[in-house]
């Protein structure tokens, strides 16, 4: 998140202009992109994205400029296809008149995550415009807002560029060819499982060779987009199923049958989500989740709803004094130390049932993070709220797994193949799974970060240091449940979710909410969640335990009433942190991370041949379902970019870095491998060691002990809830390595 201030700039605006926003004409050091906020946006009917009958006033979002904007690059390559006639025409000072409910479009375009006024750093990269701000941006934000609410409109049809002929002039056809290449190309339309769209897929694929690794959401996204671009794809997938951590097992017994989503379960902020446009594709109605949440004591005691929504209140404003303290500390310090430290500077004495309930809204917290309170990172936490895609957050009757069987519909996967390296260079790549080894042009790696951070997979080379790094520092956490069949529903259906407080803070995830899917399973089913440190400790808690404890906790707060709380039919204990295909859940920031790690994990390696895809590679929505779905056809539009430019022989444009970091980074790649190496000195020679007159880059370490070589798998700090003053004091007496470079010479 960047914290600097705005540059402003003098806005232009016409009486015409029909979107109501001011037109910006960027300076040559800001960055024309802003990030979308759906905070005000209408809620709709979750099974429809259309929202033009409603007009309202609408606020611009504004990003923070963080780099240079000299975006305009005459020899840029872009996979745009006709976007050149756009460049070259002669630029009209008309504004184009399309559609009298302008904002009612681009409220539908920024659902998709595109600003309402300014391009995105991608459309400015791929040359939609001749100039960045002004009316030709204007006229081209018009037509492409317009062929994206054209789509949605019906999202089982392939939207074609002569459906846009009868309201477009032809002097705009310039435009209209940039945007349709650019929406398409990048999967912003015609993308998903509806029949006109499937056969589109070709049967004899014309391009290249791609090996993608891993069938979850990401890996069969990108291979449902790549086929459909005409590329030859091999999926391999370690487990012997689709989905990855969208897993919905069918549980059945006596009579009863359910569908249990024991991964990735809420589909969040379904106004924009591109899963929702999947399952009204398939013409599936999704359940919107009700809000309320009724809370039960430790004794089984409805909690009282007054101490409730002062607890809240509290619990919110110590988030908001951290949110606004954050800028003035370091980077290494922990949210829960912050919660922790202000809530005994500035709190109110509280009776144990308070404490009881606050801790109730940190294991929330920490579900929400899949992460330790003193593990997530005060600066970065929630790095990503303000991309949030607005709208109800919904199941799926059925289970996920339902838009899982529909994406892997004849996309070729090889089921039980356990990637074990993946070497590429310029001439392709190389893939070991299962003792096979596949070839191909690219490969495309889609393993959770759990994977990554595990060292599973040998990558030949070794990854860069840079992306190494962000590894390293980005934070996967935990999640588990406890999914129950039941011969009968015996809890309120009046409600989607249910919680439990518990009087001991240390096990405060254990169970702390249930979640009732009796509504939408297809029998009476009950889904305890675990989270937090008490998650790490299910992992290694006899199946039989943890029923016991649910049946437990269940029947202090039924029984009371009358109900009886039967014995389940059948129970499944998940273990996602010791799944060799996952090791763990999601990812969050961690303490020392940034969002900047989610964009250098999706960094593409090895001069365009191994990409990367999933949640944890895209910063704006990590940790979701719909975020790996984005990425997947973020890295098809990448590859087909890099594989016609390949057969173009042109050779992409890597404009060299001003950033400290990257050389930093850089550095550290060359010195894995050292010529010469004697305590804290180490020599890389430019030429014949034997040459005196070879130049030779020396590095002297100070403060650290001596790493050994490929020695990349540091073990993780682990941050405690110390006080925060405690934290910053370690942080300034644990100083990091420091790395000194100097150019030798003769």
């Amino acid at each position: 998140m960047d914290q600097q201030n705005s540059h402003h700039t003098s806005p232009y605006i016409t009486n015409n202009n029909p979107l109501q926003f001011p037109i910006h004409y960027p300076n040559s050091n800001s960055n024309p992109n802003s990030a979308p906020n759906f905070n005000s946006i209408p809620n709709p009917n979750p099974n429809s994205d259309s929202i033009t009958n409603h007009s309202l006033p609408f606020s611009t979002p504004r990003k923070k400029r963080t780099k240079s904007s000299n975006f305009l690059n005459k020899n840029l390559n872009s996979d745009v296809g006709s976007s050149s006639s756009a460049r070259t025409q002669v630029v009209s000072d008309e504004i184009i008149s399309i559609n009298k409910d302008s904002t009612s479009e681009a409220l539908i375009a920024l659902s998709a995550g595109f600003p309402a006024d300014v391009l995105t750093d991608d459309e400015i990269e791929a040359g939609v415009v001749s100039v960045v701000g002004g009316i030709e941006q204007l006229n081209y934000i018009l037509i492409r807002n317009h062929i994206i609410t054209k789509w949605r409109e019906n999202v089982s049809h392939w939207v074609t560029k002569d459906m846009f002929f009868d309201v477009i002039p032809k002097h705009f056809y310039g435009l209209l060819d940039s945007a349709y290449n650019y929406l398409v190309s990048r999967g912003y339309v015609n993308f998903g499982v509806a029949p006109a769209i499937k056969e589109r897929i070709l049967a004899e694929p014309s391009k290249g060779r791609v090996i993608i690794v891993g069938a979850g959401l990401a890996g069969l996204t990108a291979a449902r987009q790549l086929m459909s671009l005409g590329f030859k794809v091999i999926v391999l997938e370690g487990r012997k199923r689709a989905g990855g951590r969208v897993y919905t097992k069918k549980m059945e017994g006596g009579n009863k049958v359910a569908a249990a989503d024991l991964g990735g379960s809420v589909l969040t902020g379904t106004l924009g989500n591109p899963l929702g446009i999947l399952a009204r594709q398939l013409s599936y109605t999704l359940h919107k989740v009700r809000g309320e949440c009724p809370l039960y004591r430790a004794d089984g005691k409805p909690v009282d709803k007054d101490m409730d929504q002062k607890v809240e209140a509290a619990y919110n404003r110590l988030l908001d004094k951290a949110s606004k303290f954050r800028q003035e500390v370091s980077q290494d310090v922990s949210l829960g130390a912050a919660l922790e430290t202000f809530r005994e500077v500035l709190g109110d004495a509280v009776n144990d049932e308070e404490m009881s309930l606050f801790n109730w809204h940190l294991a929330n917290l920490e579900y929400a993070n899949a992460g330790l309170l003193s593990n997530l990172s005060l600066a970065f936490w929630d790095q990503d709220d303000i991309y949030d895609m607005g709208g109800d957050h919904c199941f799926l009757p059925g289970g996920n797994g339902r838009l899982i069987q529909a994406l892997a519909e004849n996309v070729p996967i090889i089921f039980g193949k356990t990637v074990h390296s993946i070497r590429y260079g310029s001439e392709g790549v190389q893939v070991v799974a299962g003792g096979q080894v596949f070839e191909g042009d690219m490969a495309l790696c889609t393993v959770p970060l759990g994977v990554l951070k595990s060292g599973s997979i040998k990558f030949i080379p070794e990854l860069p240091q840079r992306k190494l790094d962000a590894i390293k520092r980005l934070g996967f956490g935990l999640l588990n449940k406890v999914a129950m069949l039941f011969p009968c529903v015996f809890w309120d259906t009046n409600v989607d979710m249910f919680g439990h407080v518990v009087d001991d803070s240390s096990s405060r995830g254990e169970f702390f909410l249930f979640f009732s899917y009796a509504t939408v399973a297809g029998g009476p089913l009950l889904l305890a969640l675990v989270a937090g440190e008490a998650a790490h400790k299910f992992e290694i808690m006899p199946p039989t335990d943890a029923v016991t404890k649910v049946l437990h906790i269940l029947r202090g707060i039924y029984e009371p009433q009358g109900i009886e709380v039967p014995e389940p039919i059948q129970t499944v204990c998940t273990r996602w942190g010791s799944d060799p295909f996952s090791f763990g859940s999601y990812s969050n920031v961690a303490v020392g991370a940034s969002g900047d790690d989610y964009d250098i994990l999706a960094e593409t390696v090895g001069e365009g041949r191994l990409f990367f895809a999933g949640e944890a590679t895209t910063r704006r929505y990590p940790a979701t379902m719909h975020g790996a779905f984005l990425t997947g056809l973020r890295e098809a539009a990448n590859m087909a970019h890099h594989a016609s430019v390949r057969t173009s022989h042109l050779k992409v444009e890597k404009k060299p870095s001003k950033n400290a970091y990257s050389y930093a980074s850089l550095l550290e790649d060359l010195f894995r491998e050292p010529d010469l190496e004697f305590g804290s000195f180490s020599v890389i020679f430019a030429g014949k060691h034997s040459d005196v007159k070879s130049a030779a880059i020396l590095r002297v370490t100070f403060n650290g002990s001596q790493k050994t070589n490929h020695d990349v798998t540091r073990t993780e700090q682990h941050h405690s809830n110390k006080s925060l003053f405690q934290q910053l004091q370690s942080h300034f007496n644990n100083q990091q390595e420091l790395h000194v470079y100097t150019l030798l010479s003769k």
